[in-house]
């Protein structure tokens, strides 16, 4: 009996095309993960996916700050703008907002 080398390859292979698109594939898909992997990482998302109640200040000082939010299942996006309130609208005080001498701003509610 005749024992085939684990090096050679069989002479069929060399007809079929398809044959190393399944390794490929693989390849594929293991790019993928590492790249979601590395996103999730670099922009810290981990946090955001993981606790129930979540808040982010993005761009903190900026003209295009936003506040994001996560309560349970919601999540809210508050983006800065220029508008101005309407006179004579009402409204109460929430807190208050300080900036630090590094740059970092504290939100204090009352």
């Amino acid at each position: 009996m005749k024992r085939k080398s684990l090096l050679r390859r069989n002479a069929d292979d060399d007809v079929d095309p398809l044959c190393s698109l399944g390794n490929l594939f693989d390849v594929a898909m293991i790019l993928a993960v590492g790249f979601m992997v590395a996103t999730v990482s670099y922009l810290n998302i981990a946090d955001l996916l993981a606790k129930d109640e979540f808040t982010m200040v993005k761009n903190p000082g900026k003209p295009d700050m936003e506040i994001i939010t996560k309560d349970q299942q919601k999540i809210t996006r508050y983006a800065a703008t220029d508008q101005q309130a309407e006179p004579g609208a009402r409204g109460k005080r929430v807190g208050a907002a300080y900036q630090l001498e590094s740059g970092e701003i504290i939100y204090v509610p009352e």
